[in-house]
């Protein structure tokens, strides 16, 4: 936690005390930092994954434990990285929707990353706790993801958000006092919130939704909640870097959405054959399904055409 707090303060008072427009080189370098550090957190978990974790069993084999703990980790890291692209498309809808200028949007992003850490830790720990003394409770929420899997696979349209509709914006405006126009980047203007305010609560709000997705699916691979957190924690931490880097050619990936859906689907029948069925689909296994459906995604966009 104090490393997060540590980054999170260079980030926002160091290396991006101004407003600009982040650009797609800028975005690279910071995508390659934070997986780098990922899999460096990945490599500490290989060295010293039962100082961290300590087994349950104090007989295990605890190289065997460490590598296990590792590709969990990867694992989860990657599979949490690949459902934040689709809330990267949505990320972008609202800014569009909303007009904010995209000088601002790094310091929406980072305050809507500081709050989903916070959330997140709570909703994990509170499912993980609530898993292990019902454990049919995955297979329930295999049963979302494949619902949500499938819903991925309807045809895709171009979407806007009515902003003065929106459920966020209407609660905002009608419990608090909202200024009409924007205050550059400030979120507060002369004791009331600001436009910009009410987009880091939409983003805030849709990160909620996309939640109750992506962590029972890191729960499929491993219902240890600190490796479920570690792997959430790296993702979202690279996702502002990774949403500067998509936002441009976000619609060369369209198949993407697909291949989201396919993972869904997956993890949801996986949870429920775990659960009922005695089904046990290994780690690495995992990973590698994860790896390729995304990377099998990206080149199908690449090769084919959207009209074709």
């Amino acid at each position: 936690m104090i490393f997060v707090v540590v980054m999170l303060t260079l980030d926002l008072f160091v290396f991006h005390k101004k407003d600009h427009v982040v650009g797609v080189k800028e975005a690279a370098i910071w995508t390659a930092i934070w997986v780098s550090m990922a899999m460096g957190f990945a490599v500490l978990i290989l060295f010293f994954g039962d100082w961290m974790i300590p087994p349950a069993d104090a007989t295990v084999d605890l190289g065997a434990y460490r590598r296990e703990m590792m590709s969990e980790f990867l694992a989860g890291y990657f599979l949490e990285e690949s459902l934040s692209i689709d809330n990267i498309f949505v990320m972008i809808m609202i800014f569009v929707s909303f007009g904010i200028k995209k000088e601002y949007y790094h310091r929406v992003l980072f305050w809507g990353i500081f709050g989903a850490i916070v959330l997140r830790f709570i909703f994990i720990f509170a499912l993980g706790a609530l898993v292990t003394k019902f454990s049919w409770l995955l297979a329930v929420f295999g049963v979302i993801l494949i619902y949500s899997g499938v819903k991925m696979f309807r045809p895709q349209s171009e979407e806007h958000i009515d902003t003065a509709k929106h459920p966020v914006v209407r609660f905002a405006s009608k419990h608090f006092p909202v200024t009409q126009e924007s205050h550059g980047h400030d979120f507060f203007h002369a004791g009331k919130m600001t436009p910009l305010f009410l987009v880091l609560l939409v983003i805030e709000f849709s990160d909620i939704i996309f939640a109750v997705d992506s962590i029972p699916a890191v729960f499929s691979v491993t219902q240890n909640p600190v490796i479920v957190y570690t792997s959430n924690i790296f993702a979202i931490m690279g996702l502002r870097s990774l949403f500067f880097l998509l936002s441009d050619i976000a619609d060369r990936f369209w198949l993407l959405h697909y291949g989201l859906g396919a993972l869904l689907c997956f993890i949801g029948l996986k949870m429920i054959g775990g659960e009922f069925f005695g089904w046990h689909v290994p780690t690495l296994a995992s990973l590698a399904v994860i790896l390729g459906i995304l990377v099998l995604s990206i080149l199908l966009s690449m090769l084919i055409k959207k009209k074709q």
